[in-house]
C-alpha cells in the first residue's frame, strides 16, 4: 500500500519508520533528512543523462531512459530496502515527490511494503527546516571568554536533562582559527541547518534551551539569521573563570595537536594578532611552550569577545564567577544562579 503523507506527518512517525532518499549520492551528500538512508535510483552520471534527455527530447523519452538505466537494479533496490526496513514499513522521498520516489514506491508496494511517500519531497522538507528557525525559543545563552569551559558545561547540563543545542558540535568546529582541531570536517551548510532543525524540533517550548554564545559564523558555517537574532536578543550568562585556569585548559587541549597545524592557524590571524605577537606565538609552538602560546593568542580572542559583549544589551548580561574546576559543580552553580536570579 502506498500512502501520500505530509512532511509534518512523516516527522511524527520518523522514529518508527525508516526513510530512504532515492536522490543521487551527490544530492544526498549535499543535504539530507538526518537519519535517512540513501538508496539512489540513479547514479550521479545517470541523473545528468536523464535530465538532459528530459530538457532536449521530452518527458516520455526521459522516462524510457530511466527504465533502461534501472532495469537490472530493481531486485537490488528491494533487497537493500529489506535490510533497511525488515518490517516492510518504509518512507520514500526524492527532490519534489515526483517520478523517482513514485517509481520506487511502486516497486516496493508491488513487493509488499507499506510505503509512505513524502509529498513535495526533500524540497518540502527544506521549507520545514527554515520554519524551525522562525519559531520562538526560550534561549539561555552561555557566554565566557575562550577557555572558560563553556562546551564542557553544556555537555554536563545535557547529562542533567537540561535542553542543550551544541552549535559547535553541529558545525564540527570550535569557532576559532584553531577550531577544526586538525581533525573535524564540517558538514555542508545545508546539512548543518538540517541537523540544527532536527534538534530544535525535539525541544520543549516551555523549557529553556541552553546555547553557547557564538558569532554568526562557526568556521565556514553560518547560523541561520532568524535563529541567530534570537540568540543575540536573549539574556546571557557571562561566566568568569580565572585566566590561569583558562590557559591551563587550552594548553592541555592544544598540546597534543600537530605543531604545523597550530602554526598555520596562527598565521591566519596574523593581521589581527600583529606580526610581533605572531612571531612570538609561533616560536612558543615550535619550542613546546604551550602556555606561553596560549597567553599570546588569548589577548586577541579576549579582545574579540569583549567587543562582541559590548554590542549586547547590558541589562541582559549577567556575570557569574566560577571558581571551582569541577564541571559538575560548575553546572550546578550555574543552574542555582539561574533559578535565583531574575533573568529576562
Amino acid at each position: 500500500m502506498v500512502k501520500q503523507i505530509t512532511i509534518n506527518k512523516f516527522l511524527e512517525l520518523k522514529d518508527k519508520i525508516a526513510l530512504i532518499d532515492v536522490r543521487t549520492p551527490a544530492e544526498h551528500e549535499h543535504g539530507h533528512v538526518p537519519g535517512a538512508f540513501n538508496l539512489p535510483l540513479f547514479s550521479n552520471e545517470e541523473r545528468v543523462k536523464v535530465g538532459t534527455t528530459y530538457k532536449q527530447v521530452g518527458r516520455e523519452e526521459a522516462i524510457l531512459l530511466g527504465f533502461d538505466l534501472t532495469g537490472s537494479k530493481w531486485s537490488g533496490f528491494i533487497k537493500e530496502a529489506l535490510i533497511i526496513a525488515p518490517d516492510k514499513r518504509i518512507g520514500v522521498h526524492c527532490w519534489r515527490g515526483g517520478m523517482r520516489s513514485g517509481a520506487m514506491a511502486w516497486a516496493l508496494d508491488l513487493y509488499g511494503f507499506e510505503v509512505y511517500v513524502i509529498q513535495g519531497g526533500y524540497k518540502k522538507y527544506r521549507g520545514w527546516v527554515h520554519q524551525q528557525f522562525e519559531h520562538p525559543y526560550k534561549l539561555q545563552i552561555l557566554g565566557g571568554m575562550t577557555g572558560s569551559g563553556k562546551t564542557r558545561i553544556l555537555q554536563q547540563l545535557k547529562k542533567m536533562r537540561e535542553q542543550v543545542i551544541d552549535l559547535e558540535d553541529l558545525a564540527q568546529h570550535q569557532g576559532s582559527s584553531y577550531g577544526s582541531m586538525n581533525k573535524m570536517v564540517q558538514p555542508t551548510q545545508e546539512q548543518f541547518e538540517n541537523n540544527l532543525a532536527e534538534q530544535l524540533k525535539n525541544t520543549g517550548p516551555q523549557k529553556k534551551v541552553w546555547v553557547e554564545d557564538e558569532s554568526l559564523t562557526i568556521g565556514k558555517r553560518s547560523i541561520p539569521n532568524t535563529f541567530w537574532h534570537q540568540m543575540r536578543n536573549a539574556a546571557m550568562i557571562d561566566i568568569k573563570v580565572a585566566l590561569q585556569q583558562r590557559v591551563n585548559a587550552l594548553a592541555a587541549e592544544y598540546g597534543s595537536l600537530d605543531k604545523h597545524f597550530l602554526m598555520e592557524s596562527t598565521e591566519r590571524i596574523r593581521k589581527r594578532l600583529g606580526p610581533e605577537q605572531t612571531k612570538y606565538a609561533i616560536e612558543a609552538i615550535m619550542e613546546g611552550r604551550m602556555r606561553d602560546f596560549v597567553k599570546i593568542v588569548l589577548v586577541y580572542y579576549d579582545k574579540t569577545y569583549r567587543t562582541g559583549l559590548s554590542k549586547r544589551n547590558a541589562a541582559q548580561v549577567f556575570s557569574l564567577e566560577l571558581n571551582d574546576t569541577d564541571i559538575a559543580t560548575q553546572a550546578r552553580h550555574l543552574l542555582n544562579f539561574t533559578a535565583n536570579t531574575v533573568i529576562y
